[in-house]
């Protein structure tokens, strides 16, 4: 209720400034129109800064700056002629033209400003490309660029002082000297525009630069690749595969097809192209790759799909127990890779129309940097982590245990006083239902209460500040290696100038500098503090090697979790008894299974603490085989040896469409010599 309100706070001053500033202009009051005129333009400016949804929102109410803008002008000019006791129409005359001359220039500059835009749309954008070629350049200023109303209020502010100023001297000089400024500054905003529009100031045409991208295909000649479709929370599931794809045989490419994911895709040195348009994704028919990897599925994957001389492989971005790990629509895919058997009898058992000679068992490429099982913890502090997913779509209870027993378990795991809690919840919670946002948030307050109390308990029993610092320096070297500033107003053209090739080593530096970042991170933080982590870093396989153990739901985070064999649980609130949830979820097997009331929670640390009543050592090392397949040959191993016969499945396709498609071509005709010369062939054999 009170965020409605504050929400509403602003429209309704914005509203009230107006109403306002008619009462002044008609009275006439010169200290009300003042007044109401200054808090109609700061609460305008407030709106387009800090409340842009509820602009746009009056804005399609027909209420857009520019008509606002018009009517505080309006109201003005009004004012100073009721002020006058004389009929002084032909004196303003001037002015409400010079208004009129500087409204013309703004919406011309609209008008140009969207030409730019135009232009500076490319049929394509790249990441870690040299795409120079395409006279890309600075994107011009956000305020003549993309910001229409913050710029009809800043360029009319002079207009709008100048007109007070003449109410209260009586002078119409200082009217004419605002309005001329404003129509100056929507002129040389117009001039900045237009000099963008010269042919050698604007990008290359839209079909240069897709021959631009072929010529650059035929030049790299990629081989293998990632495809990848998705919402803008989604980008976690193609980042994962980032950089097993960085390590297979050959030129690797990362396509995708919405224009925003380019910035949100994570950092790597593969070259990174996104093609919206179908027609345009087409074009790698033509190209060298041969196979491409699919981390999700997407409505625009039966687009890619239909381009005959590309092999694909499903991947999924994780495996868990839940149907969606076996969604029907992986039997269009030329082959499954899944990690091993378990996921392959789940497909056999679930007859979505997977065949079983179609599916490859990989392993888990990511799981690499997990780190083995070494013990029972020797600190006076169990480390646990509390990883929960989310809700997901179809509304099962059972997805989330945050609905329905995150506050239990994170409540017993707190009494524990020898508990030290990592939560780090799914970054879908709470979309789809907002019961599970709601118990995400009472869950964190909790969590940093606790903190508070142990904080107090332990005062000045910290880091020293040398590991702030630490801290600081490695953020940012990683951020120095990994993200790229831009400026505001920057677009798309301006980032693939300015994200071209990454310089050589990069990829390594990372991977040192992310080494370095985590340990500086953990060592800040003192033993016994509660950690909330819903940042990108530390990711959830960082949080795994500092863990004694996972709590979870079913979803791919116990899977995962397996290659570590550390002890785990996983929260039951399917509505199903102990044994039926066990029964249909087998990842669930070499686990604690955790009621809604988390009554077992202190049984489950005693476990953990004293291994001797860990009674899942043996059953975890089966199932982490039966989950992920064998250690040998490592998963990279096997994943590039995937790739690498897909590869020449494609190749043997290509062949076999290259020696169907000279079969159908037509023989050249006879010439008519030719045809003489036969037919005196066929007579002397005929005489003979």
């Amino acid at each position: 209720m009170r965020t409605a309100a504050r929400r509403l706070l602003l429209p309704t001053g914005l509203g009230l400034a107006f109403v306002a500033q008619a009462v002044g202009a008609l009275l006439p009051s010169v200290p009300l129109l003042i007044a109401a005129t200054a808090a109609g333009l700061a609460a305008d400016l407030a709106l387009h800064r800090w409340q842009g949804g509820m602009a746009a929102a009056l804005g399609k109410l027909q209420a857009t700056v520019s008509v606002r803008q018009v009517v505080r002008d309006l109201l003005l000019v009004t004012a100073l002629l009721r002020i006058e006791e004389q009929d002084y129409e032909e004196r303003y005359l001037a002015l409400v033209c010079g208004l009129l001359v500087f409204y013309a220039l703004h919406f011309a500059c609209q008008a140009v400003a969207t030409a730019v835009r135009r232009s500076r749309t490319l049929p394509l954008v790249t990441r870690n490309i040299d795409a120079s070629a395409l006279r890309l350049s600075a994107a011009p200023p956000a305020l003549v660029m993309r910001r229409a109303g913050l710029r009809l209020l800043t360029f009319g502010l002079p207009s709008s002082v100048g007109l007070l100023a003449t109410a209260v001297t009586g002078s119409g000089r200082w009217a004419a000297a605002g309005i001329a400024l404003s129509a100056a500054f929507a002129a040389v905003a117009n001039g900045v525009l237009l000099v963008r529009l010269l042919p050698g100031r604007r990008p290359v045409a839209p079909e240069e630069a897709l021959e631009w991208f072929e010529a650059w295909l035929a030049e790299y000649q990629p081989t293998v690749g990632m495809y990848f479709s998705g919402g803008t929370s989604s980008a976690y599931q193609a980042n994962m595969w980032l950089e097993p794809l960085a390590r297979l045989e050959g030129r690797p490419i990362i396509v995708l097809r919405e224009r925003f994911m380019v910035k949100k895709i994570a950092s790597t040195d593969i070259p990174i192209v996104c093609l919206p348009k179908v027609a345009d994704l087409m074009r790698l028919e033509h190209s060298t790759l041969k196979m491409l990897i699919h981390p999700s599925n997407s409505g625009k994957t039966s687009q890619v799909l239909r381009i005959p001389t590309i092999k694909h492989a499903f991947v999924n971005h994780g495996e868990s127990d839940k149907l969606s790990s076996c969604n029907p629509y992986a039997k269009a895919y030329d082959e499954v890779w899944v990690a091993g058997p378990a996921a392959r009898e789940r497909y056999a058992l679930a007859d979505v129309g997977v065949d079983d000679k179609d599916v490859r068992e990989i392993g888990r490429p990511q799981l690499d940097v997990i780190q083995p099982y070494a013990g029972a913890p020797t600190g006076p502090y169990t480390t646990v982590l509390y990883a929960p997913t989310w809700e997901g779509w179809d509304g099962n209870p059972g997805n989330t245990s945050v609905v329905e027993a995150g506050e239990n378990i994170v409540r017993a795991l707190l009494a524990d006083p020898g508990v030290r809690l990592l939560y780090k919840p799914h970054p879908l919670t709470g979309s789809v239902d907002p019961r599970a946002g709601a118990a995400n948030v009472r869950i964190q307050q909790m969590i940093r209460a606790a903190s508070a109390k142990r904080a107090a308990e332990h005062a000045g029993d910290r880091p020293g500040p040398a590991a702030a610092q630490e801290l600081a320096r490695r953020t940012a070297e990683l951020d120095r290696l990994t993200t790229s500033s831009f400026r505001d107003s920057a677009d798309d053209t301006e980032r693939m100038m300015l994200q071209s090739v990454p310089e050589p080593g990069r990829a390594a530096a990372v991977t040192a500098a992310t080494a370095a970042w985590e340990a500086a991170y953990w060592a800040s933080f003192p033993a016994w503090e509660h950690l909330i982590v819903t940042d990108a870093r530390p990711n959830v396989y960082a949080c795994f090697n500092v863990a004694d153990i996972l709590i979870s739901d079913v979803s791919s985070v116990i899977s995962d979790y397996l290659a570590s064999e550390k002890p785990y649980a996983v929260a039951n609130t399917s509505g199903l008894s102990e044994q039926d949830f066990r029964d249909a979820f087998p990842t669930v097997r070499a686990g604690a299974v955790l009621s809604p009331d988390a009554a077992g929670i202190p049984a489950l640390l005693e476990s953990v603490r004293r291994p001797e009543k860990d009674t899942y050592a043996e059953a975890r090392a089966e199932l982490k085989l039966h989950l992920l397949g064998p250690s040998d040959p490592p998963s990279v191993v096997r994943f590039n040896d995937a790739a690498r016969a897909l590869s020449t499945a494609a190749e043997a396709h290509r062949e076999g469409m290259a020696v169907r498609a000279l079969a159908v071509i037509p023989k050249q005709r006879e010439t008519g010599s030719e045809l003489e010369n036969d037919s005196e062939l066929e007579n002397e054999h005929v005489t003979g």
